[in-house]
């Protein structure tokens, strides 16, 4: 996915290890649509720099010492809103990915993820859009599923019967390309009815509308 010239990314890199700043950083230069702007190694450093610098996005790992990511993004989310968070950590316990999500994260990834997906998660949060590694994914998922289960408490009235099944095959983990193979219609299509679910149910992002989709038994726990 490229983006125009004109328009480059502008990239925040948040980590308290030299290497791994200096992996992303050479990982990023790959692609000419990015532009990272500015370094930082704690989450105080990381807020000072946003402010400064004003980028689009911010790679924000978890374990930083003084403030951590999740508070960093919650600062951040306040103080330099037009810049968006995607977590990018070697954490995957769920109450991590929970709760960066509650902060405003707009996506998660992991350290082991591949220089593609990372492109693909910088473009997709960029753009508005929330981005989570499948692996992510179902660790929410499975998650949400452990937890008690209450029965339906919300209408779904407001949905039409292809959002609800777009909704459905969003909380089964499905990307947008995914869901326009198996209902045999566009990209934009698909990306068009996920924008009028949000706006209908007040959520927006992805894990909200699994744990909608669970709570509401639209998807099936077995």
């Amino acid at each position: 996915m490229q983006l125009r010239s004109q328009s480059k990314v502008r990239i925040l890199l948040v980590d308290d290890h030299p290497i791994v700043l200096s992996g992303l950083r050479n990982s990023l230069s790959c692609y000419p649509q990015f532009k990272v702007v500015a370094e930082a190694s704690n989450g105080a450093e990381a807020i000072r720099k946003a402010k400064a610098t004003n980028p689009d996005v911010v790679l924000m790992d978890i374990g930083l010492p003084g403030l951590n990511g999740i508070e960093a993004t919650r600062v951040l989310r306040k103080e330099v809103p037009k810049a968006k968070v995607l977590a990018l950590t070697m954490h995957d316990n769920s109450e991590y990915i929970l709760e960066m999500i509650r902060a405003g994260a707009k996506g998660y990834v992991l350290k082991d993820t591949s220089q593609s997906e990372l492109s693909r998660a910088v473009v997709a949060v960029h753009k508005g859009e929330s981005f989570f590694s499948p692996r992510i994914s179902r660790i929410v998922v499975d998650e949400l599923k452990a937890r008690p289960q209450r029965k339906r408490v919300v209408s779904i009235s407001g949905l039409t019967s292809r959002e609800e099944e777009v909704l459905r095959l969003i909380a089964e983990g499905s990307t947008n390309k995914d869901i326009a193979n198996r209902l045999s219609i566009g990209i934009r299509t698909v990306e068009t009815h996920r924008e009028h679910i949000m706006e209908k149910l007040h959520i927006h992002s992805a894990v909200g509308l699994t744990k909608y989709a669970i709570t509401n038994r639209i998807v099936t726990l077995e």
